[in-house]
C-alpha cells in the first residue's frame, strides 16, 4: 500500500515530465515538503531529470548523485549514471565522466551508447585509436546506432581515413537522422574531404540553418569556401 500511496503523492508530477512540461515538473517536485510522503529517492531521481532536461547541471548532477550512491532500481542507478557521465564530459570532467561509463559498462547497460560516449571522449582527449575503436564497438553491437555511425564517419573523415566508407556511414546518419545540424555537418565534411565542395556546401548550409551558432559549422564552411575561393 505504502508504494502505491507514494505513487500517487508524485503522479502529478511524473505526468508533467512525461508531457515534456519540465519547468512545471520541476516545480511541483521542488514543492514537496519533506512530511509530503512522497519517496525521497523517487522524487531526488525526478529532480535530477528535470534540472538535466532544463540544462541547470549543477543542481541536476546533486540529485542524480544522491541516486547513484543510494542505490534503488538497478535501471534507475543505471541511467542516472549515463546522466552523469554526459554532464561530467560536457563540463570538462573527463575522468569522471570516464569512471561512470565504465561502472555502466561493468553491468552491462545499454553498451552501444556507453561505447559510442566512451569514444566521443576519447576524441576529445586526441586520443584516435581509443575513439575508432570504441565506435567500431558500439556499431558491432548496434549497426543503426546514429550517434557511432555519424561520429566514426566523421572521426575517419578527419583522420583521411578510408573515405568511402566515412561517406557511407555518415549518409546512413543523415538518413536515420535527417534534422540533425551534426549528422548534416559530418556529412558535408566528407564531401569536403572528397573533394566534392558543391556538394559539401549544400550540406553544410543545412546545417547551419538549425544550428547558427555552431562554431565547428561555420569553421568547415571556411574551409569549402577557402577551396573554391569565394572566402
Amino acid at each position: 500500500m505504502g508504494g502505491k500511496i507514494q505513487d500517487r503523492i508524485i503522479s502529478e508530477g511524473v505526468s508533467l515530465y512525461k508531457k515534456k512540461s519540465y519547468a512545471e515538473a520541476l516545480a511541483f517536485f521542488v514543492s514537496l515538503s519533506a512530511d509530503s510522503g512522497a519517496d525521497k529517492m523517487e522524487t531526488a531521481y525526478y529532480l535530477g531529470l528535470c534540472y538535466a532536461k532544463l540544462g541547470k547541471y549543477d543542481d541536476a548532477l546533486l540529485y542524480l548523485e544522491q541516486v547513484v550512491t543510494t542505490g534503488g532500481q538497478l535501471e534507475r542507478v543505471q541511467q542516472c549514471r549515463f546522466l552523469l557521465a554526459i554532464i561530467y564530459d560536457a563540463s570538462g570532467r573527463k575522468r569522471l565522466a570516464e569512471f561512470e561509463l565504465n561502472k555502466l559498462l561493468e553491468t552491462g547497460y545499454m553498451p552501444a551508447s556507453v561505447y559510442a560516449a566512451i569514444a566521443y571522449i576519447a576524441w576529445e582527449q586526441s586520443d584516435t585509436e581509443k575513439c575508432l575503436s570504441f565506435y567500431e564497438k558500439s556499431l558491432k553491437k548496434q549497426p543503426d546506432n546514429i550517434s557511432s555511425l555519424n561520429g566514426l564517419g566523421y572521426v575517419l573523415a578527419c583522420e583521411d581515413k578510408d573515405l568511402t566508407r566515412a561517406l557511407a556511414l555518415c549518409k546512413k546518419a543523415v538518413d536515420y537522422s535527417p534534422d540533425s545540424a551534426a549528422c548534416l555537418d559530418s556529412l558535408g565534411w566528407v564531401y569536403f574531404k572528397l573533394g566534392l565542395y558543391k556538394d559539401a556546401m549544400r550540406y553544410l548550409e543545412k546545417a547551419l540553418l538549425l544550428d547558427n551558432q555552431n562554431p565547428v559549422i561555420a569553421e568547415h564552411m571556411h574551409h569549402v569556401a577557402r577551396a573554391t575561393g569565394k572566402e
